[in-house]
């Protein structure tokens, strides 16, 4: 995957087809299909790999957590992008520049 700048608000994002995930009570697990590592994701993670296994904008994920989670709006938001560079920089997720 080519370097990215950042994840922008409204940049549409979905978990890669070349992963399977399976929920694990509250949290997750992904294995990636073309590494073959698993990754595992805490309630709040599992809850946004939930929400993108149908393409979503970041602005759609963050607001959804918003109305579910009582946190800070900012932080909300840095968090979610950190997480998900972090899936995309692991080839998990797609990333589409909507325009």
């Amino acid at each position: 995957m080519a370097a990215r700048e950042s994840i922008l608000l409204d940049n549409t994002v979905v978990a890669s087809k070349e992963q399977a995930s399976a929920d694990l009570g509250d949290e997750a697990a992904i294995l990636n299909l073309k590494d073959g590592v698993y990754y595992g994701l805490d309630p709040v993670g599992a809850r946004i790999w939930k929400l993108i296994q149908t393409p979503r904008t970041v602005r759609e994920v963050r607001d959804t957590l918003l109305a579910e989670y009582d946190v800070d709006a900012d932080r909300c938001e840095k968090d979610l992008i950190v997480l998900l560079e972090q899936l995309a920089q692991r080839q998990l997720i797609d990333i589409v520049d909507n325009v």
